[in-house]
């Protein structure tokens, strides 16, 4: 929004998509992982078969993610080692930066949605200057783009900027936590689908 100072204490809705809106972080139950793989890794539908992921309809099987937030009915974002980096990011960003508090986050096939709020009233030491929504994203993008990087999928990139949106009340607030909830449930209607 012009004008306005995005430093300052609020609560925002945050997506930010992969470059072309290409699908590296894992799959959404799909019954076909089509993300992208390192060029070394050995994975069970390399040949892009419309045949059941392993374990897709076991929902009571032990998985990786199982004690994820995003699980609704065994329709969940299973992460791959790129998506698992993106997600240790999201949580880095709150831990280096102390007025930096993540509500609410969701790690989608080719896309992040994030709720982060600015609180000041988190910095311990005055001299702490807080940095913009702008340049904390910044910091998210190139931290998890460096590392995605030496993990071997070299022309990963994001899309330059990212979509916010400055969360004024509660209402708004509960609609955007559960839709960021429901993202993986809603996969196949998503626009980024």
């Amino acid at each position: 929004m012009k004008g306005f100072d995005y430093s300052s204490n609020n609560i925002y809705f945050v997506t930010i998509c992969v470059q072309n809106r290409e699908c590296c972080f894992g799959y959404v139950g799909t019954g076909c992982d089509l993300s992208v793989h390192h060029p070394n890794e050995n994975h069970p539908n390399e040949n892009h078969s419309n045949e059941n992921h392993p374990n897709e309809n076991h929902p009571n099987e032990n998985h990786p993610n199982d004690d994820k937030k995003n699980d609704f009915s065994g329709i969940k974002m299973n992460l791959n080692e790129y998506g698992k980096i993106v997600d240790e990011q999201i949580i880095w960003l709150e831990e280096q930066y102390q007025y930096a508090v993540i509500h609410n986050y969701a790690v989608m096939p080719n896309h992040v949605h994030i709720i982060l709020e600015i609180d000041s009233l988190k910095v311990k030491d005055s001299t702490t200057k807080i940095k913009s929504l702008s340049s904390l994203i910044g910091a998210f993008k190139t931290t998890s783009s460096k590392i995605i990087h030496k993990k071997g999928l070299e022309n990963f990139a994001w899309q330059r900027s990212f979509h916010d949106h400055i969360i004024r009340n509660e209402k708004a607030y509960d609609t955007i936590f559960n839709y960021i909830d429901l993202n993986p449930e809603k996969w196949f209607q998503d626009c980024f689908f």
